[in-house]
Formats: C-alpha cells, sequence, structure tokens
C-alpha cells in the first residue's frame, strides 16, 4: 500500500499506519515534500529521525557537460540526416504561401539571456497583426480561464502546409539549431514568450536554471492542454530533479506523441507548488 498527496491531518495518517500493521502487506509513504525529493537525495538516520538530505540546488559542472554532451551526440546526426527533408519543407512553406521559412521569436532562455527561437512559419506573414482579432478564441481564456496562455484549436491564421507541420510538430525541427547554438537543449522547460515569462515568479523562476528544451515534461505529459501554473510546476520539478536518465526516458517518450500527430491530454496533475 502506499500512502501519498494525502489530506488527511497527522493522527488519522498514524491511526491508519497503526491499523495497517494488522495486515501482512508492505506500506510507503510519498514525503509531503516529494516535489523537492531528487533521486540523488540522501536518506538517512539522526538521533532515529529518519532525515532527506537534499542537495545544493543547481547542476553540478560534471552534469552540465554530460547534458550538453547528449545534445551534440544528438543533434549533429539529426540535423545531418534530416538536411534533405528540411530543404522539402523550407520549399513546400515557400509554395504555399508568401513570407519567410523560418519564424523568429524573441524567448527567455537560462539565466534570464533571451534570444531567437527558429520555428517552420505555419501561419500566414501577418499573423501577429492578426492575433488581437481572434484573442476571443483562445481555449485557455474560455469561461473566464487563464489567458497567460494562448492556443486556438482550428487558428484561422495557419496556412495549409502550416497545419500538417504542427500536428507532428515538424515546425520544431529548426530548433535543433538552437541547441547547437548552446541556447536550448534537448530536454527541458519550456520555452516561454517573454509576455509568459513576466507571470513566472517565486520559486517557479529556478526553472531559468536550465536551458529551455524542445522537449520536456510539459510536452510528454500533454502540451497545450496543460494550464500555465501546472506548466511552471512541470518545469520546476524537472529542474530540481534532473538526471541524464529521465532525460533519455523524456526524448523515447517523445517520438510515439509525435507519431499519433495529435496533442495527448495530461498523464497526472501536478502537485502545487511551494
Amino acid at each position: 500500500m502506499i500512502i501519498a498527496f494525502s489530506s488527511d491531518t497527522h493522527e488519522e495518517t498514524l491511526q491508519l499506519m497503526r491499523t495497517l500493521k494488522e495486515f501482512d502487506l508492505r506500506v510507503d509513504i510519498v514525503p509531503r515534500l516529494f516535489e523537492l525529493v531528487p533521486p540523488r537525495a540522501d536518506i538517512h538516520m539522526l538521533e532515529g529521525v529518519p532525515l532527506i538530505g537534499l542537495p545544493r540546488p543547481g547542476l553540478s559542472s560534471s552534469s552540465m557537460l554530460l547534458k550538453r554532451a547528449l545534445d551534440i551526440a544528438v543533434t549533429v546526426p539529426a540535423l545531418l540526416l534530416l538536411a534533405p527533408a528540411l530543404l522539402v519543407i523550407a520549399i513546400l512553406i515557400k509554395l504555399d504561401s508568401p513570407g519567410p521559412v523560418l519564424f523568429r521569436q524573441l524567448r527567455m532562455g537560462k539565466g534570464e539571456k533571451r534570444f531567437l527561437i527558429f520555428k517552420f512559419r505555419t501561419m500566414v506573414q501577418d499573423a501577429e497583426e492578426r492575433k488581437s482579432d481572434v484573442a476571443h478564441l483562445n481555449k485557455h481564456a474560455r469561461n473566464g480561464g487563464d489567458p497567460r496562455m494562448f492556443k486556438i484549436p482550428g487558428d484561422p491564421r495557419i496556412t495549409r502546409v502550416g497545419s500538417f507541420l504542427r500536428r507532428y510538430s515538424i515546425d520544431e525541427l529548426p530548433q535543433l539549431l538552437n541547441v547547437l547554438r548552446g541556447e536550448m537543449s534537448l530536454v527541458g522547460p519550456r520555452p516561454l514568450i517573454l509576455g509568459e515569462d513576466r507571470h513566472v515568479g517565486d520559486w517557479g523562476r529556478e526553472r531559468r536554471d536550465l536551458k529551455p528544451g524542445i522537449t520536456g515534461l510539459w510536452q510528454v505529459l500533454g502540451r497545450d492542454s496543460i494550464p500555465f501554473d501546472e506548466m511552471v510546476r512541470l518545469d520546476y520539478l524537472y529542474v530540481t530533479t534532473w538526471s541524464l536518465w529521465g532525460d533519455l526516458w523524456l526524448i523515447l517518450r517523445t517520438f510515439p506523441i509525435l507519431g499519433k500527430g495529435e496533442r495527448q491530454p495530461p498523464l497526472f496533475s501536478a502537485t502545487p507548488g511551494l
């Protein structure tokens, strides 16, 4: 039996555990501060009291080097193999609608360093000027919701080729250039536009301790369907519990989602931040 995320009082939990002792089963307890407990936490005893030793925040130099090595080892071969396909996509975009092939937008990066993110253009050339005209269609702002994230199902500004590129997230492939330039990582927090980043405060700003990623918990667990506050909590959880194996797992989990060509619903609701 696992006791986790309970709203019971301390005494009620103790009474439950005493009752469970009468049965032949194993009882595990998820710490209430589980979001702060990374895989490398040190569990030890002090005068009979169990303690969880938390490592210092941030990645060590060796961990940062390892993460960067993974980025380079995957990005360089991927760009070489995908070069012909990227050229074909560029030609299709130019034939489909007037405008540049690449879409560039200012995003917030690691340590508050701003950078231009690269994507294949999927909207008409004057999409930004028409944003106010379609703002009422933002699904996150419906019924008094949270307008901090902007997503319009079936956005009328999307081109025919752009619709296909978005469905399979092909429009994000140019971000491999951002990874190669050291502005992004394969896995990391969501790369926020400046208007979204200003809504992140307090503990949530620790998401800036790592480079934003092409994929991450936010993509694997729901992407556009995840509310803003939950997205911040997922990024915080990723940054404070980073591991190389975690990055590899998220990369492997990303491919099946992209292959389905649809936005996946969240698999769980993140516990409120601390």
